[in-house]
């Protein structure tokens, strides 16, 4: 028979967990197992209790313990730098001790005092702990509803095991921590290199917290589609499915001094195709090479960089669907603007700017673009995609000093490399992107993908021309910054999709109605469909 009082049984062992977590879980998937609880139930109670136990734990440590320390120590000047050095050091690795202490028994209590001692961030010590007992207590579960009954007797047994494979990654942090030749010794092997740098973790791992913070958001909204509603103007607000070639030929007639030349070629036979490929060239004085890329599409793929007309018929031969023929900028320059405006006030505001650079390598004449590709340290974690794209020359020999560009596309998933560009932010530059931006009618968040020659002219608001504008979905890419820690990055997301719930929610006020679910799962169905065919971008 099924437990009456589920809210009543959540709370029991929500409680319950304040005295031993692990055991309360277990006992609470136990339960389930027999069904005397639902086992959503068992999750929400013991989810609840262990997150809540653990922000307990360093709200006490937060606000009672430098007091207390401040009473027991007696040279007070000798502790505060101590404290100081200790916090600079937990600011650096406390996010692995969070993660590392749930598995190893005995640790959390004084990790999550220490991290409240040490002022760690609220939001990031919440986020962490949040992400590591949603997992943990899935897991538990997960072992119960497999074992049965047995389970506690079976996890009894293997916390020994557990607690000296926790101690031994434990102790090999330390050591990397304080040897960093380890570091250095793990670079050789590009699987591990990729999991030392969060930038190249899989998008199901990274993006996994801003999936909760999403969630978090919706329900503050009571709207998961509220972002649809940021930017009225687009096509589903710019999350999904809207047509790069109908917002350039917006800030076409809006600003065309600050747009690339560009048009559309739709789906047909190949001889057509062409036709109005060499009919929209020739409208707008434009040579090869130039740019095709799709008119619906997302990270840079599909992007190709045309050389000859050849090239082109190859091109469209296999794009099965609508393409963008755009100008080429050589630039050298590549930066996304991540401009908004809330709908109540006259003027909006750069939120960051990312400078993209195309990562070169220098040719010694002896080697093959292979090796040169495998023996760069930064190059070879990005290996499967660069030896993809340059298939045809792995096997050539560059000549010594010959520079090769690895990637053209500015995307981050193509290769590019981000920095963060707020230096670049002046009155100036803001200024003239405000003026573009008010320039579209139900415009107010995105990014702005533009190439420039010189980067003085460009903090003056001068000298650029925009390649395209992405809405709601677009990311503020300098948090993939190689220099940002990655709570700096999530600090930087977090607060992009704040403002994108709440551009939307100032909307939906005004009288705008978010996109309906079917639409936004059609859309996606498409995209998924058409970026499955699409061939590797340059």
């Amino acid at each position: 028979m099924i437990y009456e009082g589920e809210g009543l049984a959540a709370l029991s062992i929500a409680l319950v967990t304040l005295v031993s977590e692990d055991a309360a879980v277990i006992g609470a998937g136990v339960l389930a197992s027999v069904e005397k609880i639902q086992w959503t139930t068992a999750f929400i109670g013991g989810f609840l209790g262990v997150w809540l136990g653990d922000i307990g734990l360093y709200a006490l440590a937060r606000i009672f313990g430098r007091g207390l320390v401040d009473r027991l120590l007696r040279n007070r000047a000798r502790a505060e730098e101590r404290l100081r050095n200790s916090q600079a050091w937990f600011e650096r690795h406390g996010w692995f001790a969070l993660i590392l202490c749930r598995a190893v028994p005995g640790t959390r209590l004084p990790t999550y005092l220490t991290a409240g001692l040490l002022c760690m961030p609220v939001w990031r010590f919440v986020a962490i702990t949040g992400v590591v007992a949603f997992i943990w207590v899935g897991v538990l579960l997960v072992v119960v509803a497999k074992i049965g009954a047995s389970a506690p007797m079976w996890l009894e047994m293997q916390r020994l095991p557990l607690a000296l494979v926790g101690a031994s990654l434990l102790g090999l942090v330390l050591v990397w921590w304080q040897r960093r030749n380890i570091g250095a010794w793990l670079n050789r092997f590009p699987a591990f290199a990729r999991c030392l740098q969060w930038e190249f973790w899989p998008a199901a791992i990274f993006y996994f917290p801003i999936a909760i913070w999403y969630v978090l958001l919706a329900l503050r909204h009571r709207s998961a589609t509220l972002p649809t509603c940021a930017n009225p103007g687009m096509f589903t607000g710019g999350i999904i499915g809207e047509s790069k070639i109908a917002t350039l030929l917006d800030l076409e007639r809006s600003s065309p001094d600050w747009v690339a030349a560009g048009f559309l070629i739709p789906v047909g036979p190949i001889d057509e195709r062409m036709s109005t490929l060499t009919a929209g060239m020739a409208a707008r004085q434009l040579d090869y090479p130039i740019v095709l890329k799709p008119d619906v599409g997302q990270r840079g793929s599909g992007f190709r960089l045309i050389r000859s007309a050849e090239t082109a018929v190859q091109c469209l031969l296999h794009a099965d669907e609508p393409m963008i023929a755009q100008e080429y900028l050589p630039g050298p320059h590549e930066a996304g603007v991540f401009y908004y405006r809330f709908p109540e006030q006259e003027h909006g505001r750069i939120f960051s700017i990312t400078q993209k650079v195309f990562p070169c390598l220098t040719g010694d004449g002896q080697r093959s673009l292979e090796a040169l590709i495998l023996a760069d340290p930064r190059a070879r974690l990005m290996a499967g995609v660069y030896l993809q794209r340059h298939a045809a020359q792995r096997a050539r020999i560059p000549a010594a000093g010959e520079m090769v560009r690895l990637v053209e596309a500015g995307n981050h998933a193509q290769g590019c490399i981000f920095e963060d560009g707020k230096d670049a932010i002046t009155p100036e530059l803001e200024a003239r992107m405000d003026v573009i931006s008010r320039g579209l009618e139900g415009f107010f968040i995105g990014r702005y993908d533009v190439r420039f020659a010189d980067s003085a002219a460009f903090a003056r608001g001068e000298g650029f021309k925009i390649l395209e504008l992405n809405g709601a979905a677009s990311e503020s890419t300098n948090a993939y910054a190689a220099s940002h820690s990655l709570f700096k990055a999530y600090a930087v997301l977090f607060e992009q999709w704040r403002l994108v719930f709440a551009i939307g929610a100032a909307n939906r006020k005004r009288g705008h109605r978010p996109t309906s679910w079917k639409i936004l799962l059609t859309e996606w169905r498409a995209y998924r469909k058409c970026s499955s065919r699409r061939s590797i971008a340059d």
